[in-house]
């Protein structure tokens, strides 16, 4: 039985075939909110979409005096994926499928690297030696294992870029998972990443354009850091304008964990009600584009993945399921569902 949305963190890792690359190697499928909502002229259409009646529009969460801010995103229907004629699209971005979904909560940025530290701090695990340097028994593994959470890092957290109001990066799925599960203990409410149906909509903010600023690439600076501005790192989020529902940085900076395990032809089966991906699979679904993407990659409806390569730089064997050491170009924003705990 597929897992509801609140409950699908819990979920392991799952495999599935099919790629489609660019010309770099790279898989792809691919400070305070605005209180008057941003329109894109000649951008927004009209959305079937649904009132969320008696849910408040936006929330602060504090977690030890680091704050972010929730966004309501209504539910409703949308056209899923790109069209056949949309420039620079990927066979696996379609076909285009209608989908209606639930209301929902989304941050309105990107994780920061200093919230992602305080979860870091509190839940890291000391590895294979106690304090003193003491080899730990299998039995004393298990214990930390059932308690703790990631391994020490290898290498600099922030790649030498800083925190700052930065993005977290080179979290693996499972630790992005990991962290969503420590934020809803800290705070009482069930935090989860979004599914990748969720995410495109709150990406498209009511538009079918390319982008959700329009189908012109050269306004991809005003919206976003990428290969083109970012001087090949991260740079704070919110710096950029938002989309139309005060979402920032959903194209650009960093690469996004969603939910979904990947599979290249899953619109043409897809549930058209709240789909949450494929029942199994492996390879995890990022979206959004990053610091080091060309434009095409911003697009809404661009689909990207993990591929063994991000691993490449981790000098353990086994690989860590933790960290992706160097890959600066991957984070993860969090969700929520509406009128749930």
């Amino acid at each position: 039985m597929r897992a509801s949305p609140d409950h699908i963190f819990s979920l392991a890792g799952r495999t599935v075939s099919g790629a489609v690359k660019n010309e770099k190697g790279v898989a792809c499928v691919i400070d305070v909110m605005q209180r008057s909502m941003v329109v894109l002229l000649g951008v927004v259409t009209a959305f079937q979409v649904c009132p969320a009646q008696d849910l408040p529009k936006t929330y602060t969460e504090d977690v030890g005096g680091l704050k972010f801010e929730m966004v309501l995103i209504p539910g409703g229907k949308f056209k899923m994926g790109s069209p056949d004629g949309e420039t620079d699209r990927t066979e696996n971005e379609g076909p285009v499928h209608e989908v209606e979904l639930s209301p929902f909560y989304l941050c309105t940025k990107e994780t920061s690297m200093e919230l992602f530290t305080k979860y870091y701090e509190e839940t890291v695990r000391p590895g294979d030696r106690d304090k003193d340097g003491n080899p730990i028994s299998e039995n004393q593994k298990k214990d930390v294992d059932g308690v703790t959470g990631p391994t020490p890092v290898y290498g600099d957290l922030t790649m030498g870029w800083g925190a700052e109001g930065r993005p977290a990066i080179a979290m693996t799925w499972e630790n992005a998972m990991f962290f969503c599960q420590w934020l809803s203990k800290k705070t009482g409410k069930t935090y989860r990443l979004p599914t990748e149906a969720e995410w495109e909509f709150a990406c498209r903010a009511g538009t079918t354009t390319a982008f959700y600023f329009g189908d012109d690439a050269g306004r991809a600076g005003e919206y976003a850091w990428f290969e083109d501005n970012s001087d090949e790192r991260t740079h704070p989020c919110g710096e950029k304008k938002p989309n139309a529902w005060g979402l920032y940085d959903m194209a650009g900076n960093v690469r996004e964990w969603v939910v979904d395990v990947y599979g290249a032809e899953y619109y043409g089966k897809s549930p058209a009600k709240d789909p949450t991906g494929p029942a199994e699979g492996k390879l995890h679904v990022a979206r959004g584009g990053a610091w080091d993407s060309p434009p095409e990659e911003l697009r809404s409806a661009a689909r990207c993945f993990e591929e063994d390569w991000w691993r490449s730089y981790d000098p353990q064997w086994p690989k860590s399921k933790w960290w992706l050491p160097k890959i600066g170009f991957i984070g993860f924003r969090v969700a929520r569902s509406a009128g749930g705990k």
